[in-house]
């Protein structure tokens, strides 16, 4: 004989299998969709500020060889947040470059950055 158990999500009582959590498929969907909608916020939030840092990289590399020079109040001023990157490349030689995806940067001297684009992509 199977036991009464209450909807974790509407809080109805509903008869089932004895792992079954919810009355409904419309409670468990609403259930599992606000349990992610904390972590797909906080995800979409970064993806943002990385789309927005690649972006901003992207509109100072305006020539072919892929490569151009910014100093850190330009990339300031069109909104770059240097605490998010999505990966660090380390040169042979040591240096350390910060990439939005495809697009990366490297501190130089006197607060500008060498920007590149990743040419393997």
């Amino acid at each position: 004989m199977t036991n009464t158990r209450m909807c974790m999500e509407c809080g109805s009582s509903f008869y089932g299998r004895a792992d079954k959590k919810f009355c409904s498929e419309l409670c468990r969907n609403t259930h599992n969709n606000r349990e992610r909608s904390v972590t797909s916020n906080y995800i979409r939030n970064i993806n943002t500020i990385l789309t927005k840092n690649r972006r901003i990289l992207e509109q100072f590399i305006t020539t072919s060889a892929g490569t151009a020079k910014a100093s850190k109040n330009k990339l300031l001023e069109k909104g770059f947040n240097f605490n998010y990157f999505t990966s660090l490349y380390t040169t042979k030689k040591g240096y350390t470059y910060y990439y939005c995806y495809d697009y990366g940067y490297l501190p130089i001297e006197h607060d500008y950055y060498f920007l590149v684009k990743r040419m393997d992509t």
